[in-house]
């Protein structure tokens, strides 16, 4: 009996783990379906993202696919920067850790647009591609 109940909550967090690994699985391929209409993507467990033409759109991933999505114009951005712990970064330069943050600030938004990365040198990266774009260099 001792052993049954030493074994029990071993046997919870297996299946706890099970379940995650599967509920992360229909979050990628429900982002697997949206990003196919996107020319570039990303996918990271804070934020799906994705660029068609001049137009950014962004959401929430989940297991029914992206939700909360929102879309913005590279014509109306004025600045975007990185900024890694609240602070911003040089897009050369970029830490490897830390809470990484796309910031793009928009004409007609009183508030900056604030997408999350999980590893700031691929929050670095889009930034750089992003620029580019709004200096009608499409090529990274």
């Amino acid at each position: 009996m001792e052993r049954g109940l030493f074994w029990l909550p071993l046997l919870a967090l297996f299946i706890w783990l099970a379940w995650a690994g599967w509920n992360e699985y229909q979050k990628l391929e429900a982002y697997k379906l949206w990003a196919e209409s996107f020319e570039r993507s990303k996918y990271d467990i804070y934020a799906v993202l994705g660029q068609k033409g001049r137009e950014l759109t962004w959401g929430l991933p989940t297991r029914k696919g992206a939700v909360n999505l929102e879309t913005v114009s590279l014509d109306s951005v004025q600045s975007i920067r990185v900024l890694v712990n609240e602070q911003p970064v040089d897009l050369e330069a970029a830490p490897n850790k830390g809470r990484a943050v796309l910031e793009l600030t928009i004409a007609d938004r009183p508030t900056p647009i604030r997408i999350p990365f999980t590893e700031p040198p691929i929050a670095a990266k889009w930034a750089e591609y992003l620029q580019k774009s709004l200096q009608g260099q499409s090529e990274f």
